[in-house]
């Protein structure tokens, strides 16, 4: 799940974005109707000098330097690998681009490295076991030594990340930053105290682009995400009925959902269909009541959970059995389920894919014969459990 500085964001649901013009100050856009059709033709000089993503900003100072606010509302200098150092600033704020070597605790920093194409060159450090990654090139760089395993992200082993001689870490966890300091290595950080909205998450790359002198690549990723927001749109605009929809689950002790702010509202929205969380407003993975949760399942007719198969969610009987407390919300009754699959976390470079597959969900009538690949649809119960019943009856 991911909660800004308490729960660790892979584990949660991405979160992505949507659309206003290239050539404006991007921040978050209430109206993610507001697209630009030329995302992806700007040329450096036609780059605007000052761009707001969200919580995020790349201010172009001079050809020679780019600052950069991170999610920590921190001021990150990039300067050209052969450039003097600056006078002005603390040396722990100072990037030399293009960065080479990379640490990322997360699959979404991971999945955006790749989308910039600079994933195999670049990554020298992640946080996830190679036995949990979904990512052939990671897997494949972990195998030969060349990506290294630094530990779970709670217990970083510091001289094994310090070995691997990283000029930049890119994390969820800002408590790393006084110790990466000493250590004299740069930190962005990539998360923010506010769930980023759809726009702010699709330009998230832009945000990345210039650690990398990758702009081009982050252009033309908008552009595709772009284009299949405009096709969702497009293909929605008749719809006749608006189905409710709910994103979250109950554990032990907490009820996690995803909030109206967050991508996931947004483009509920924007595929004509209704968001049981639209008035909850705050951090990604967001803790609400029990009751306003169940208050919301009432009616609902779809229900996202945040857990994957390995986590138990193999059934709607599953889910209930996890916790009885949600086997009366109407999408476990007479709804509709789904789960992510296992790569769906590690996946940001494909969000044009993941929400295409959202809105077949939200308006399978829409999409003929779509085969899902991000998440799957939970059964009524477990295979084996059919089975089991059915003997019972003979």
């Amino acid at each position: 799940m991911r909660m800004f500085n308490i729960l660790r964001p892979d584990d949660c649901i991405l979160a992505m974005a949507a659309l206003i013009v290239l050539l404006t100050a991007a921040g978050c856009n209430n109206d993610p109707s507001a697209t630009s059709s030329a995302a992806g033709k700007n040329t450096d000089k036609e780059r605007p000098a000052f761009l707001q993503i969200g919580e995020f900003a790349v201010n172009r100072i001079s050809p020679e330097r780019t600052e950069v606010r991170d999610g920590a509302g921190r001021t990150l200098v990039l300067i050209p690998r052969e450039a003097p150092m600056p006078t002005d600033c603390a040396p722990s704020q100072v990037v030399r681009v293009p960065v080479r070597r990379v640490v990322a605790y997360g699959g979404f920093d991971v999945a955006v490295l790749r989308a910039l194409g600079v994933l195999e060159q670049t990554l020298v450090g992640v946080t996830t076991p190679k036995e949990r990654w979904h990512v052939p090139d990671v897997k494949r760089g972990m195998e030969s030594g060349r990506i290294a395993f630094l530990g779970d992200a709670a217990s970083i082993d510091y001289e094994r990340l310090k070995q691997s001689e990283p000029e930049l870490v890119l994390t969820w966890d800002p408590s790393i930053i006084p110790l990466m300091d000493d250590l004299h290595i740069p930190v962005a950080v990539t998360t923010t105290p506010q769930a980023m909205c759809l726009n702010a998450r699709m330009r998230f790359v832009q945000f990345l682009a210039p650690f990398f002198h990758k702009e081009p690549e982050a252009d033309a990723f908008f552009a595709r995400i772009d284009a299949a927001l405009r096709d969702i749109r497009a293909r929605t605009a008749g719809a006749t009925r608006q189905p409710k929809v709910m994103w979250g689950d109950i554990y032990e002790k907490r009820v996690m959902v995803e909030p109206g702010n967050a991508w996931v509202g947004e483009l509920v929205g924007l595929a004509q269909s209704n968001y049981q969380f639209e008035d909850v407003f705050g951090t990604s993975c967001i803790e609400i009541t029990v009751e306003r949760f169940l208050y919301s399942g009432q009616d609902a007719d779809i229900f996202f959970t945040y857990r994957s198969r390995d986590m138990g969610a193999t059934s709607k009987a599953a889910l209930a059995r996890l916790n009885p407390l949600i086997k009366d919300i109407a999408p476990l009754k007479n709804g509709r389920a789904y789960a992510p699959l296992p790569h769906y976390s590690q996946s940001a470079d494909k969000l044009d894919e993941i929400l295409t597959e959202i809105s077949a969900i939200l308006h399978p009538e829409f999409y003929p014969d779509y085969q899902l690949h991000y998440f799957a649809e939970l059964p009524d119960a477990d295979p084996v459990a059919v089975k089991e019943k059915n003997h019972d009856h003979i």
